[in-house]
Formats: C-alpha cells, sequence, structure tokens
C-alpha cells in the first residue's frame, strides 16, 4: 500500500497543472513577394477653410470704449454705442456665433467692465 503525505499529494497535483513545454521547430511560412507601395503625392497645402472669418484688429473699434474698463457694466447703455454689442456676465455663458464686428463687454466678479474687444 502506499501512503502518501499532504505535501507529496500537493506537489502531484500542481505539476500536473504546470504547462509542459513543447520543443517545435519553428515553421517558415511562405511570404508572397508584392511590389513596393507606391506613393501618392501629399495634398496641396490648405491656405484657409472654407466658412471661418479672419480676425482683423479691432475690426469693431473697441479701442473707442477703452474709457469703460472697470466702470460698472450698468455703465455700458450710457456709452452711446452704435453698433451691436454682447455683455458677457462673470462666468457667464457665451454664444458661440461669432462677429467681428459686434463689441463684446466681458465683466468680473464685482459686475465691473473686465474686457472689451470683438466677437
Amino acid at each position: 500500500m502506499i501512503r502518501l503525505t499532504a505535501f507529496a499529494l500537493s506537489t502531484l497535483t500542481l505539476g500536473a497543472c504546470m504547462a509542459i513545454p513543447l520543443q517545435t521547430a519553428p515553421v517558415a511560412y511562405p511570404v508572397a513577394q508584392t511590389a513596393a507601395p507606391a506613393f501618392e503625392p501629399a495634398p496641396a497645402q490648405v491656405t484657409g477653410i472654407a466658412g471661418l472669418q479672419s480676425r482683423e484688429p479691432d475690426a469693431c473699434h473697441a479701442g473707442d470704449y477703452r474709457h469703460a474698463m472697470g466702470q460698472p457694466g450698468t455703465a455700458i447703455a450710457s456709452l452711446g454705442v452704435k453698433r451691436d454689442y454682447r455683455i458677457v456676465e462673470y462666468r457667464g455663458i457665451e454664444p458661440p456665433e461669432y462677429d467681428p464686428l459686434r463689441i463684446v463687454f466681458r465683466l468680473d466678479a464685482a459686475g465691473n467692465v473686465q474686457t472689451i474687444d470683438c466677437g
């Protein structure tokens, strides 16, 4: 009668689970010979994107209202602005439409005019 201890039994059990390395020779698969790929020339460089407007320096004449910097946002109505303008409150959501001729007054946390630019 053969008597196995717990250690010997676990060693035999774990040994049976181990993978046996296969000693096989590498196989060379045939490689199809193809001609070198033909490269197409690079496309012409794009100089502009249709639908976008270039930003002209101070196209809306925002510089005419620089004296309003630091004044309360309520003073904007009394500036006599003759063109379209937008007031963007502090952390306010600004619509994505860009108009280079529109003046944009951006307010700070205290409600004073912080920046003036076009957009």
